[in-house]
């Protein structure tokens, strides 16, 4: 394995991890999948494209604009579609049915307001590659990688080191208990879905940032449901190490069959786990509700 194939694979699969983290902290809260999350990623991405495009900002405010954009249509997500749902214990369908019709939502506004044209976030860098000997690094790439770090870093302080974290924990492994000992769990979930929006949004940012921004961009939530699945449900760990495996992995696949075949070949890895390990290489075992 070279070393660019190695550099490629640690920056795509740092951006899967951001997808797979804010994915995977819905699922071990609340035991279900939230398929708004991809949506979510995209209005963030283009409410941050908007502000770089038309007023002319720094990566910065466009990285924040996104974050927050995510994180306050998440939590209003939370109290529109999931409040009266976790609280009631309502029927699992109702939890599929909600966060479809949630992203579905989300995708028509981006839609109404851009069509399905393809757009490009301004050239925010100067310099857009560094290169180390034979090793060509994309400025983006190492930004991307950074930030996914440090927020990822900062993510696992406020789990493991704060009262905050310690509740979300204590819900995730029982509710009704973590409520009986004096625990906001109506809070703590709204702090889930914040959290988990603000990564949509800094993930929907450096997609665009990287790639290109289209209005179907949230398809791409199928690579952290994938790097979750390979890491384990209900594993936040399992879902940064199954990220980066997959990151690796497609960086490998391209190299090697193209682009093209590339997610066949990941589902075919996704398919394997399930079959040969189902509860992923973090050995999560959850009962998904819907």
């Amino acid at each position: 394995m070279s070393l660019q194939i190695i550099v490629n694979g640690l920056a795509t699969g740092s951006v899967y991890a951001l997808i797979a983290t804010g994915f995977s902290l819905i699922f071990n809260v609340l035991k279900f999948s939230n398929f708004s999350h991809g949506a979510l990623m995209t209005l963030s991405a283009f409410c941050g494209y908007f502000i770089a495009a038309e007023r002319g900002l720094g990566l910065i405010p466009t990285i924040l604009v996104a974050v927050v954009t995510g994180a306050l249509v998440a939590l209003a997500g939370e109290f529109i579609a999931f409040r009266r749902i976790t609280l009631n214990n309502t029927s699992p369908v109702y939890f599929f049915v909600s966060s479809i019709t949630l992203g579905t939502m989300f995708e028509g506004i981006v839609t109404v307001k851009v069509g399905a044209n393809f757009y490009n976030y301004p050239q925010f860098f100067q310099n857009s590659t560094i290169k180390f000997g034979s090793v060509v690094i994309s400025t983006s790439d190492l930004l991307m990688f950074f930030c996914s770090v440090v927020t990822l870093l900062i993510l696992a302080y406020i789990l493991q080191k704060t009262r905050q974290g310690r509740g979300l924990r204590s819900v995730s492994f029982d509710r009704d208990t973590a409520s009986l000992m004096g625990i906001n769990v109506t809070r703590t979930i709204q702090f889930t879905f914040i959290v988990s929006g603000a990564l949509a949004g800094l993930a929907g940012v450096f997609l665009g940032i990287n790639y290109t921004l289209y209005p179907t961009l949230g398809s791409l939530v199928v690579k952290g449901f994938i790097a979750s699945v390979i890491g384990g449900l209900g594993s936040l760990t399992g879902a940064i190490i199954g990220a980066v495996l997959l990151g690796f992995v497609e960086t490998i696949l391209i190299s090697l069959v193209g682009s093209g075949y590339t997610p066949v070949f990941t589902f075919l890895l996704m398919l394997v786990f399930l079959l040969v390990r189902p509860s992923g290489i973090a050995g999560s075992n959850v009962q998904e509700k819907a």
